[in-house]
């Protein structure tokens, strides 16, 4: 049991969340897109949002800003949290436009929103979970697909629901957080994706 929840925390690790929404809305959308170009903007992912991090944890470890790529206290978060916001307006701003693929340009708007929000939460020494405002966001992307593109994801969405579960119990069993933070994350991940909605849905 102590392995299955600490998968959770490894396999939802918010790093992956933004190549997660990427993948199952070109597995969801209806609409025809080169593979070349889905190819590309999947690499372009990989490299900005978990590749380009990885590396910048080593190098805040090695600098001593952080103890770990756990980020286990709340003034670790401050730097990293920064680093993913540029990330994140360099993708809007480079991979994905509003009028080429308008649902994957407010994905990622709402993740950013969502960085901000657990940035500035930071300031005031309140550490949200990460991993739950990761899986909550994209389990919101993916109902609100459901609904866009009027594709039966009950399945999908029913087992996205279920890994939240399995998140809140992975953190709550390391004593990574504790009930409020796991609340406070859930909320900040799905709200800016359901207020992105009113542009795109």
């Amino acid at each position: 049991m102590n392995i299955f929840l600490r998968l959770a925390a490894y396999l939802f690790h918010p790093l992956f969340i933004p190549l997660l929404g990427a993948i199952t809305y070109y597995n969801i959308t209806p609409r025809f897109t080169e593979p070349l170009i889905v190819q590309s903007k999947i690499f372009a992912i990989i490299i900005i949002t978990i590749l380009i991090p990885i590396i910048t944890f080593f190098l805040l470890q090695n600098l001593r800003v952080i103890s770990s790529i756990h980020l286990k206290s709340v003034e670790e978060r401050k730097y990293p949290l920064m680093i993913q916001c540029i990330l994140i307006l360099l993708i809007l701003k480079m991979v994905f436009s509003p009028y080429e693929s308008i649902e994957m340009y407010y994905f990622f708007l709402g993740i950013l929103c969502t960085s901000i929000s657990a940035l500035i939460l930071v300031f005031f020494k309140f550490k949200a979970s990460l991993h739950q405002m990761g899986i909550a966001g994209v389990t919101m992307f993916i109902i609100a697909l459901s609904i866009h593109f009027q594709v039966n994801l009950l399945l999908g969405i029913a087992i996205f629901f279920i890994c939240n579960g399995w998140v809140a119990s992975s953190r709550l069993h390391t004593n990574s957080h504790t009930v409020p933070e796991l609340i406070t994350g859930f909320f900040i991940g799905v709200v800016p994706q359901l207020i992105m909605l009113n542009f795109w849905l």
